[in-house]
């Protein structure tokens, strides 16, 4: 590893500053970044030769206008070296997605994938939708592209298999059948109308159609139905028969089944007038799990084949990769990124781009769903600019905001408070730019509306002027709206301005005559209040910034809430956790009655050692 060279006042740009820093540099594999002259980083790239690759940029020609305007940018390079090329590339992937430089190629967008679980650790194992960590026992089989793929095949598979997606104390709980039974979508093992052998079957069945296996899942429940009917068993044949039909019907609505894919993710890439959409498509156990739309920011200007790398260094930065993945178009380091994934995966990971059959034909579909909604993304952007324009000149800004932040608050008489923060911009609502805020001020009065917002914009921007005090980046608002008329507006004037941040535009949405939606005023700082015609288009788009605020502030409120709802003092005891809670309440049948509880039936209750049944018994009995 080499030391990083800081930038210095009398040092030269450009093309003079590159060469400058080859005499010090071998043929080691590594990591460069280039700055510009306030050390921010332009780009970062990796090299099998450190050497060879700045040399190539220390040429004065023979360069794209895009990597001409970096070069022209650059003030000082920082260099790390590496073991292998493969080291890094893999450093390359984190360093961009860490210090997301404004030449290379952003995935901006970077959920996780939701994922079938079906679980382990119970006598009739649950089936449900999983996210995140795969800490708990069971089979997970994924990706889904989305909630909504997943919520599908959970339907689809419930109509066939009859499995349960009730919780473990719910199941504990059950005195009679529930609805889902009653409607045939489960096989009420939790009151016994079905035996643990034959739930058993069930989930094997199940598995083995999330494995791909649903031929041979549909024989054996045809052969079933047989004998079930030669038995005069006409009930058990009639059940097996409806969930054949459940089965056929699951085959034929999934879409795209590939034959000879039984996994693989397709990643296709079209770009348009400088923006790029990148289309992956999820086939698992030969069934298509969903696909999923993806606006990487393209490094101002890079080429396709450097969109597509930069996606998919980043995209399986945290996430695991089949076993295949085809491409749209070819990369230039396919062996070396298909190398780095499989040391990533612990096993072989291959890509693919391929020239003939059933493969292209599967890329070419993903790419003219990448093709389609890229059209559709570019107009509503164009509406989206026009909506921001006319923004700017109802409210006098100088130019079109980039990012508009509204926010609102919401309480029911001063308790569970919740502060919302909703953000919009070029591209629409940017929900991963949300934030949500709880309320802590003890000093409030119930109510407190001003006091509620003076806690929320300055934690907020206390955070922003520590992260960012020189506004680089890109979460630095270019207006606040904010919901409420001059009062509200003259006292985030005043909070701003105690924070010394006096030049970001406020506007107040105050509620019109008998709070009509249509009707609303606008307040800005020492000026005259005014409104909009009744019909333009921008009061209507003012009207859904402040409705999402609003949503997004009422939903967070009522989660609070009912969080607060389900808490018992049991929460504040240290060593008792949510499976140790249920086994408590389900003992003893309320919180109320664990408080009365003697220190020996304590004792009794399943997972409760004498240690924590003391500590138990001593939360509540002892005297202060």
């Amino acid at each position: 590893m080499s030391d990083p060279t800081a930038p210095t006042s009398d040092r030269p740009t450009g093309h003079a500053c590159i060469q400058s820093y080859l005499a010090t540099l071998d043929n080691s594999p590594g990591v460069y970044r280039m700055l510009d002259a306030e050390s921010r980083v332009l780009y970062v790239g990796k090299a099998k030769s450190l050497k060879k690759r700045v040399a190539n940029y220390a040429k004065p020609s023979g360069h794209s206008p895009r990597i001409a305007r970096m070069i022209s940018e650059t003030a000082s390079m920082m260099f790390l070296t590496t073991r292998t090329e493969t080291e890094a590339l893999l450093l390359e992937q984190n360093l961009i997605k860490q210090l997301k430089p404004r030449y290379n190629v952003l995935l901006r967008d970077d959920k996780s994938f939701p994922n079938i679980l079906i679980t382990r650790d119970h006598a009739f194992p649950q089936i449900t939708k999983h996210r995140g960590a795969k800490t708990r026992k069971g089979a997970y089989f994924g990706p889904f592209a989305s909630a909504g793929a997943v919520n599908r095949t959970l339907n689809q598979l419930q109509k066939v298999f009859l499995l349960r997606n009730c919780s473990d104390s719910m199941f504990d709980s059950r005195t009679r059948p529930c609805l889902l039974y009653q409607i045939k979508r489960c096989s009420g093992p939790c009151v016994g109308r079905i035996s643990q052998a034959d739930y058993a079957a069930a989930v094997r069945d199940a598995e083995r159609f999330l494995q791909g296996k649903s031929t041979g899942v549909q024989e054996a429940l045809a052969t079933e139905m047989e004998a079930a009917s030669e038995a005069l068993e006409f009930e058990r044949a009639a059940a097996l028969r409806d969930r054949i039909r459940a089965l056929t019907q699951v085959q034929s609505v999934q879409g795209i089944n590939p034959r000879g894919v039984a996994e693989a993710d397709i990643v296709a890439l079209h770009m348009e007038g400088g923006q790029a959409c990148v289309q992956v498509f999820f086939i698992r156990a030969n069934q298509n799990w969903g696909n999923r739309d993806y606006y990487p920011k393209t490094g101002a200007g890079a080429g396709p084949e450097e969109v597509l790398q930069g996606f998919l260094g980043q995209f399986y930065e945290n996430k695991e990769p089949p076993r295949l993945i085809l491409l749209s178009h070819d990369i230039e380091d396919r062996e070396l990124m298909a190398q780095a994934l499989s040391e990533r995966a612990g096993r072989k990971v291959d890509i693919a781009f391929p020239q003939r059959g059933e493969k292209t034909e599967l890329v070419a579909g993903a790419l003219r769903n990448a093709k389609e909604s890229l059209g559709r993304k570019m107009a509503e952007s164009a509406a989206q600019g026009k909506l921001l324009k006319g923004l700017a000149e109802a409210f006098g800004l100088e130019a079109p905001p980039q990012r508009v932040e509204i926010y609102d608050n919401s309480h029911i008489q001063g308790t569970n408070a919740v502060g919302a923060m909703v953000v919009a911009g070029p591209e629409g609502f940017v929900k991963s730019q949300y934030r949500k805020f709880n309320i802590r001020g003890d000093d409030l009065t119930p109510g407190d509306d001003f006091g509620m917002m003076k806690e929320v914009l300055t934690r907020r921007f206390k955070r922003l002027l520590k992260e960012d005090p020189d506004r680089q980046g890109e979460t630095w608002p270019d207006l606040l709206l904010i919901d409420g008329g001059a009062g509200q507006v003259s006292a985030v004037v005043q909070i701003m301005g105690d924070l010394g941040v006096r030049d970001i535009p406020i506007v107040g949405v105050a509620k019109g005559i008998d709070r009509d939606a249509g009707k609303e005023e606008f307040h800005r700082p020492g000026q005259r209040p005014f409104a909009l015609r009744h019909n333009d288009p921008v009061l209507y788009f003012i009207q859904r910034l402040r409705d999402e605020a609003h949503r997004f502030a009422i939903g967070t409120h009522r989660a609070k809430r009912a969080k607060a709802v389900g808490a018992t003092p049991l929460d504040e005891i240290p060593g008792v956790g949510a499976t140790r809670k249920r086994a408590l309440l389900t003992h003893f049948g309320s919180a109320k009655a664990v408080s009365r509880a003697g220190l020996a039936d304590l004792k009794a209750v399943d997972g409760i050692s004498d240690s924590l049944a003391q500590k138990i018994h001593d939360f509540f009995h002892t005297e202060v």
